[in-house]
C-alpha cells in the first residue's frame, strides 16, 4: 500500500507535493497512484520507438508537468532531462533516459 513514508523512503519530496495538494495526504497519494499509470509513459516510448519526437516531445514535456507537481522526483528528473532532449528533435539515443524511466516507474509501482 502506498504511504507518504514509502514515498520519501523512493525519494520524492512528499513536503512539496503535499503542499500543493493543500496537505491532503489521501489527495495527493490518489494523485500519485493516477500519475503512475499515466498513458503519457506508453506514448512516450512509442513516440521515441517509431522516431516521432514532436510526440515524444509533447508526451515527456506533459509528464514533466505531472511529476514536477507532485514533486515524485525519481521520476521527474529523467523525464525532465528527456523533455530538454528531445526539445531539439533531433535524432540521437534516448535509450539510456527511457531505461532510468522505467526502472523509476517500476519503483514507484512496486510501493502501491
Amino acid at each position: 500500500m502506498l504511504t507518504v513514508e514509502a514515498l520519501k523512503e523512493y525519494g520524492a519530496d512528499v513536503d512539496a507535493g503535499l503542499s500543493r495538494c493543500l496537505n491532503n495526504s489521501d489527495f495527493y497519494l490518489r494523485l500519485v497512484k493516477m500519475a503512475s499509470e499515466d498513458a503519457g509513459f506508453d506514448n512516450l516510448q512509442n513516440a521515441v520507438s517509431s522516431g516521432d519526437l514532436d510526440a515524444a516531445f509533447e508526451a515527456a514535456h506533459a509528464l514533466k508537468g505531472v511529476l514536477g507537481n507532485l514533486a515524485i522526483t525519481p521520476l521527474y528528473t529523467p523525464v525532465s532531462e528527456l523533455t530538454e532532449a528531445l526539445r531539439a528533435r533531433s535524432a540521437s539515443d534516448y535509450t539510456p533516459y527511457l531505461e532510468q524511466i522505467v526502472k523509476s516507474l517500476r519503483a514507484l509501482k512496486e510501493l502501491m
